[in-house]
């Protein structure tokens, strides 16, 4: 059986401001799957975002989608060490993310977040591998 991969979709107002936003993170995008409506942000092996734009995204639910004012999920991405966490923070910030909270050490667990341009809440985390999971 092969690697199981994640496509995690979300909708975007702007589609363009949303790939300056991710690019200036560090993240690519697959251009096999980006048009006018949509893109493809890679974010690891089998770990993929589709941006989408909402009237799109619209497309595949009959369900209201949530828009700014409300929160349908936090994506936290796990990075490898404490500096990698507070640089994606940075980064975030100066391309114009809003940072709600300061970062929390949790001793076992370092984590702090940003929202994206279009409110999505994004975490970061670094764990210690030797910390026992109950």
């Amino acid at each position: 059986m092969s690697a199981a991969q994640i496509y995690v979709n979300l909708p975007v107002a702007d589609l363009d401001r949303s790939v300056r936003f991710f690019s200036a993170l560090g993240f690519a995008f697959d251009p096999r799957f980006t048009d006018d409506k949509a893109t493809c942000m890679i974010v690891g092996d089998g770990i993929f975002v589709m941006l989408l734009v909402r009237s799109f995204f619209q497309t595949f639910t009959t369900r209201p989608v949530c828009a700014g004012d409300c929160t349908e999920a936090i994506l936290c991405l796990s990075r490898e060490s404490r500096a990698a966490v507070d640089t994606m923070v940075d980064r975030a910030r100066a391309a114009g993310a809003r940072v709600p909270a300061e970062a929390i050490d949790h001793g076992f667990m370092y984590q702090h977040g940003f929202e994206d341009p279009d409110g999505h809440l994004w975490e970061l985390m670094v764990m210690d591998a030797a910390c026992p999971v109950a």
